[in-house]
């Protein structure tokens, strides 16, 4: 009796040491079953960690809290500037005059004079480095004639980009109490979407000072000189705001963007976002399944002037998973139960499942890489008979 009874002494002991040294800190995934460090808990407004690539957020609290974004409001200055560039409206070397509001803009200055003319190539400079008020409102006016014009630009982009809580009123982020606003989810979409479409200009966003008119200004993202792998995003700060921060960083095949908003100081949002950054590398990792227009399988076709088509993924497929886990996943493709023709390039046929132990962690539809017209009327009427049969 003493024996047992020592037994199950000891074991309530260790059930005691594990749930008060082990619990508090660690979370169960709810896609995997998988015991893995929660995510830290960062004195901010609001927050979000999604990696780049597969779109999974690692970690978030109130990201869908509507706040002022300040200075954070020019990366989706630059991102429409970039559009036009992209879609030859713009030049890099074409010159803008500076008009007299932009030179009286309050805030942040990239020091530009009123009357003279600054190359485009130097206005984006100003504003992704030195955050030029001045500089956003100079191009805004060139490209749209006027500033609330190109607002409503920045608002149409934002929706194509799914900023589903945002609204643009300036191309500055100086404040407009209910009228200019944002999230930290809308934010990391749009960081995400300017590094992706535009890798050529967004390498300016690591450049860590620069000068114009004889004046040099550091890049105020000091997470810059901390940590090699981040490469940007953007600063942001006003009384309303806070001190807030978009950061990226890619490490190995990696990205991570982070959005931190209305913290208390300079050093604060730079920690806090380290904070982030870290914590994502540390326990996750992510892998590239399948290229985008990729054969992954083929279906039979029914009624069509062909009886397969091909399928694949309209865009590269990623998986973010806890770090030792990858190969533990296991990818399936299930198609529709006969498909019939007329089918068009890019008709959905079918899902690709990405399992882990059991769970599905991420689907994508399979799309139709061929187009398969119908058939004629031996052909519907032989498969008509033969599905019936079947």
């Amino acid at each position: 009796m003493y024996l047992k009874m020592s037994i199950n002494y000891s074991l309530v002991l260790k059930l005691a040491f594990l749930a008060f040294f082990f619990i508090p800190f660690t979370q169960v995934n709810a896609e995997s079953d998988i015991l893995i460090p929660a995510a830290p808990s960062l004195a901010a407004s609001s927050y979000i960690l999604l990696d780049a690539d597969s779109q999974r957020i690692l970690a978030e609290s109130n990201p869908d809290v509507v706040l002022p974004p300040a200075s954070l409001t020019k990366i989706m200055t630059v991102y429409v500037v970039f559009r036009e560039l992209k879609n030859k409206r713009l030049s890099l070397d074409e010159m803008v005059t500076v008009s007299d509001k932009a030179w009286r803009t309050l805030g942040s200055k990239m020091f530009i004079e009123v009357n003279k003319q600054v190359r485009v190539e130097d206005l984006l400079k100003g504003i992704v480095i030195q955050s030029g008020n001045d500089a956003s409102v100079a191009i805004a006016e060139h490209i749209a004639g006027d500033e609330r014009v190109f607002a409503e630009m920045m608002n149409q982009q934002a929706q194509r980009i799914g900023m589903t809580n945002t609204h643009f009123v300036n191309a500055t982020g100086l404040p407009a109490p209910n009228e200019h606003y944002t999230t930290a989810r809308d934010l990391a979409l749009l960081a995400r979407a300017l590094i992706n479409e535009f890798p050529e200009y967004y390498r300016w966003d690591k450049e860590k000072e620069f000068t114009y008119n004889g004046i040099t200004q550091k890049n105020r993202n000091t997470l810059l000189w901390r940590d090699e792998s981040v490469d940007g995003v953007k600063t942001g700060h006003t009384e309303a705001a806070g001190y807030c921060l978009v950061a990226s960083a890619k490490r190995d095949d990696m990205r991570l963007i982070s959005v931190v908003l209305g913290t208390k100081s300079t050093s604060a949002r730079a920690d806090e976002s380290q904070t982030l950054l870290n914590y994502g590398f540390r326990f996750y990792e992510t892998h590239k399944l399948y290229d985008a227009n990729t054969v992954l399988t083929t279906a039979r076709v029914w009624k069509g002037a062909s009886d397969v088509v091909n399928l694949g993924l309209a865009e590269d497929m990623y998986v973010t998973v806890s770090r030792r886990h990858y190969k533990e996943m296991k990818a399936t493709t299930n198609v529709d139960l006969k498909p019939l023709a007329p089918i068009k390039v890019g008709d959905s046929l079918g899902v690709v499942n990405v399992m882990l132990r059991d769970k599905i962690i991420t689907s994508k539809p399979l799309i139709a890489l061929n187009a398969i017209e119908q058939g004629g009327f031996l052909r519907r009427a032989y498969d008509s008979a033969l599905m019936l049969i079947k």
